[in-house]
């Protein structure tokens, strides 16, 4: 199956966001259908954890680097604050 075999490739801190998710998803699909043996299902657990953790990674990032501006009253940028901040 050529998605498993996706799983299985790379190291997690190297894949793209879409990548990470993905693969995750397959995992979730696979653990979802029930067909997997329990050894399987802990290893593909472990894998899912890892790419979780690389999504989660990935979004606090870009959500880090989103700046919420400010304005004044005839709509020019007076400056930024970190998103969030309100």
């Amino acid at each position: 199956m050529a998605q498993d075999s996706m799983v299985q490739q790379g190291d997690p801190s190297q894949m793209s966001f879409e990548d990470a998710l993905r693969a995750l998803e397959s995992i979730v699909r696979r653990l979802e259908s029930g067909d997997v043996p329990l050894d399987e299902s802990i290893s593909l657990y472990s894998q899912g954890e890892e790419l979780r953790k690389r999504c989660m990674e990935r979004l606090q990032a870009a959500e880090a680097r989103i700046a919420k501006l400010t304005l004044d009253a005839s709509g020019a940028v007076t400056g930024a604050q970190p998103f969030g901040a309100d």
